[in-house]
């Protein structure tokens, strides 16, 4: 017992301590925190002549940010932001649709196949994002396969085809952020209890009643997991607003990105960059909130 609490042992631990933990926290600190700081003093700042922050110390970036202007208040940001949660919780929603049952015939499948599976799913997410809306920008434009099936059925002018619109913006947003949601889910997938998925048919559930009494309380963890890894990036996505919506589509990514470019306000980008962070961290305890809710345990909990 005095071994334990000697200094020596002490001193070993806490370099341990620093061994282990000493790296990440370094990388979290270089990486998150320092440019979190940076922009939040940056947001604060004048905006200066050729866009870069000056003193003195202004809040006109956040009016900027909330509309006002020199003409008055415009909803022109409202939308933005309206826009962007918009669609991140629908394809955040057609990506659970779509995850769930692909993540569950994995699951069943033959051992031999299911690596071939994962890695058709996971794949295609090693190519970089931009080649990656480009082929989609291929496949929607007019006189395509799609696009002419989709003019057929009167979803589409044959002249405009399905590019760019909002159909596209999801369709990217899901085919992006898929694989994020079918790997949690397959784990999850992996430890199902198919006892209590028989109990519930035994009982006479319904197919839904048996998903929701059976399934979902022991996928939550997998569930949530992908929640955050969709989400989170789709709400602050630039690539794919910008590419396959045409600069009609825009969301608050685009915002950010255009005052740091082709704006030249760089406190009113870094406002918006606040923004999408404080919309992160609320996120992220609106999932924990709902893991407590739901799971009860630390396993859900993020």
């Amino acid at each position: 017992m005095s071994n334990i609490s000697s200094p020596a042992s002490r001193g070993r631990a806490v370099l341990h301590l620093l061994w282990t933990t000493g790296p990440s926290a370094a990388w979290i600190t270089v990486f998150l925190v320092l440019p979190s700081l940076y922009l939040v003093s940056m947001a604060f700042l004048t905006n200066g002549t050729y866009g870069q922050p000056e003193m003195p110390l202004s809040v006109d970036s956040f009016r900027q940010l909330a509309g006002y202007g020199f003409l008055g208040w415009s909803p022109g940001n409202l939308h933005t932001l309206l826009r962007s949660l918009y669609y991140t919780l629908f394809s955040t929603a057609l990506t659970v649709l779509v995850a769930y049952p692909v993540a569950y015939y994995i699951s069943t499948a033959r051992p031999s196949l299911r690596v071939v599976m994962l890695l058709a799913i996971v794949v295609p997410s090693w190519t970089n994002q931009v080649i990656r809306a480009f082929g989609w920008m291929n496949l929607l434009a007019p006189g395509t396969p799609i696009s002419t099936l989709a003019s057929w059925l009167g979803l589409a002018s044959p002249e405009l085809g399905l590019y760019p619109s909002s159909f596209a913006v999801m369709l990217g947003l899901v085919y992006n952020f898929l694989p994020f949601m079918v790997l949690p889910l397959y784990s999850a997938f992996e430890k199902l209890d198919l006892s209590q998925l028989e109990a519930a048919r035994d009982l006479y559930a319904s197919p839904l009643r048996a998903f929701f009494a059976a399934i979902l309380p022991q996928t939550l963890p997998g569930l949530l997991a992908g929640l955050v890894l969709v989400m989170i990036p789709a709400f602050g996505m630039y690539v794919v607003p910008e590419l396959l919506g045409g600069g009609r589509a825009m969301m608050i990514g685009n915002l950010v990105a255009t005052q740091f470019s082709d704006g030249a306000n760089w406190p009113y980008g870094a406002a918006g960059s606040i923004l999408m962070l404080v919309a992160t961290l609320l996120g992220i305890w609106l999932l924990r909130r709902l893991g407590r809710r739901l799971g009860g345990g630390e396993e859900v909990v993020i």
